[in-house]
């Protein structure tokens, strides 16, 4: 559950650390999923594509590291 204190009356500034947490925590991009029923076969192809790009990522950061 995200929470955000209201300082000072400051409305905007609590908003806008709510929606950073809400990114955070990927709530935006899980209710995007949900809004429309997503097939198994596709779910499954989006998520296998979403693990590659995230291997790709980790081992461009590890070359970046070390030097290569």
């Amino acid at each position: 559950m995200v929470s955000v204190h209201v300082r000072d009356n400051n409305v905007d500034q609590a908003l806008r650390a709510l929606k950073k947490k809400m990114q955070r925590e990927g709530i935006f991009r899980e209710m995007k999923l949900r809004r429309d029923f997503e097939k198994p076969s596709v779910k499954r192809k989006r998520e296998q594509a979403e693990a590659v790009r995230r291997w790709r990522k980790l081992e461009r950061k590890r070359k970046e590291r070390t030097g290569d």
